[in-house]
């Protein structure tokens, strides 16, 4: 890692470029997988980052660089890269001295995954996909993968600042594959956070992994076509969530508020959703999977409550969006690696518990579809329209659950959905997944209670 006087000559070197604002981002980091397939582990693997991003800013225009030669000459070659494509050359630099801040650590970790030999973190693996095979002999194929991560960086800028973090995140996903002898099904159970390998100890176990990976492929295996139409919905807690996420979550980013691409742009302070809905991103939930210290941009992690009671009260902001929009920051400029520019990025983002009881909510259904388990989909920010699949879902009538459907998505736009969410229960729970955009991919959580819309478009069996 880069120690303060490396950081500042290069700084220097960008401002002497005629920058208004320099930053320099070191990154060390280690990243293992181990493979389960075809009843065996079949892959280990292991990749070391590292490298040195260089940005910057003059008014809203960025300038940005990186490099993997960390020798000085490497390092200065880079530094004059983004001073030259400013191209503004001065001879006097704002004076700016780097002072050390330490963070608070939110997320302490008591088994390091590198600590741990590889056969033994092989063996978690192999039995949280043996503990799926046995679940029924319906179940013909079972895929794994234990992830570890291990990012270190130090982040130092024309402002003075200097400070680095240490992020470790440990996951285990298991995919299996149900068959009736004339089509398959799957399911899957993917869950990780902000720890080291006690997660397997505190928080879940690979059995228990295996076994809802295998429950949930065995239940769409019986699952009947999903009918089409406009319907009442109700969406489970957890991964549910990722409506939430991805048909608004992604609208209140300042990557795309700050240029006026969001359905959310000139909203602040106004009704965007039912008045149950109170919505938050939280990066500082101790050990929670998208959780830091700090922001990329070395930045103390918030709690941002971005709706409250139905009122748009705030935006996700980076450094970069906060001088577009003319707003402070809120400590959310993320990126994958050193090798991308930091943008605004969610981190665990969910809806909060509302007034309803969840057994009034499905019993207030006369007919419609609960969404147990959600899938992928895609979305525009600009519009808010939304396309996503229902990985686990059930006709409801007369207040009851019924048979499992397969095929169904769910269709309409964020602004739509915020409204038509008109119950909110009390069961708030989070989940895992991997977020891709212009800054690579992010480890984010997402999350909600269980939920009702009033009508929402279901796709399905015409």
């Amino acid at each position: 890692m880069l120690d303060k006087k490396i950081m500042s000559d290069l700084i220097a070197i960008v401002l002497h470029g005629g920058a208004d604002f320099a930053e320099v981002f070191a990154e060390f980091s280690q990243n293992s997988a181990i493979q389960y397939a075809n009843r065996k582990i079949e892959n280990t693997s292991q990749r070391i980052i590292s490298g040195v991003g260089i940005r910057a800013f003059v008014g809203t225009k960025t300038f940005f660089a990186s490099t993997t030669d960390l020798t000085p000459s490497g390092l200065r070659e880079c530094a004059n890269r983004v001073a030259q494509a400013v191209g503004s050359p001065v001879d006097r630099i704002p004076s700016f001295c780097l002072t050390e801040r330490i963070n608070p650590n939110i997320n302490p970790i008591e088994i390091l995954p590198t600590d741990v030999p590889a056969a033994e973190r092989a063996a978690l693996l192999r039995a949280g996909c043996t503990k799926a095979y046995d679940a029924d002999e319906k179940i013909i194929q079972v895929n794994g993968t234990l992830m570890s991560m291990d990012k270190s960086f130090v982040v130092a800028n024309s402002d003075g600042l200097y400070t680095s973090d240490r992020q470790v995140r440990t996951r285990m996903a298991v995919t299996a594959i149900a068959s009736n002898g004339t089509e398959n099904q799957d399911g899957s159970c993917s869950p990780g956070r902000s720890m080291g390998m006690e997660l397997f100890q505190k928080v879940i176990s690979p059995e228990q992994i295996g076994e809802e990976a295998a429950r949930q492929a065995l239940v769409n295996i019986r699952a009947v076509p999903c009918p089409s139409g406009k319907m009442t919905v109700a969406i489970a807690n957890g991964f549910g969530g990722v409506i939430f996420h991805e048909a608004c979550g992604h609208s209140l980013e300042a990557s795309a508020v700050g240029i006026g691409m969001s359905q959310m742009c000139g909203k602040l302070g106004k009704q965007i959703a039912n008045p149950k809905v109170t919505a938050i991103d939280d990066g500082t939930i101790p050990n929670a999977w998208g959780s830091c210290n700090i922001d990329d941009e070395g930045n103390p992690m918030q709690r941002r409550v971005l709706i409250k009671d139905g009122i748009l009260n705030s935006y996700m902001i980076d450094r970069l969006g906060s001088r577009r929009m003319g707003m402070p920051h809120t400590a959310s400029g993320r990126r994958q690696d050193y090798s991308y520019e930091t943008t605004s990025r969610m981190t665990n983002t969910f809806i909060d518990n509302g007034p309803d009881k969840n057994e009034d909510i499905i019993a207030s259904m006369e007919n419609g579809i609960y969404c147990a388990a959600m899938g992928g989909g895609s979305v525009n920010p600009f519009t808010g329209g939304f396309n996503f699949s229902v990985r686990e879902g059930y006709l409801v009538r007369n207040g009851k659950i019924c048979e499992p459907v397969r095929g169904a998505s769910l269709i309409g736009t964020g602004s739509e959905v915020l409204m038509n969410i008109d119950m909110v229960g009390q069961d708030l729970e989070t989940a895992q997944g991997m977020c891709g955009s212009s800054s690579g991919s992010v480890p984010t959580d997402v999350g909600q209670p269980l939920i009702r819309v009033s009508e929402i478009t279901v796709g399905g069996q015409a």
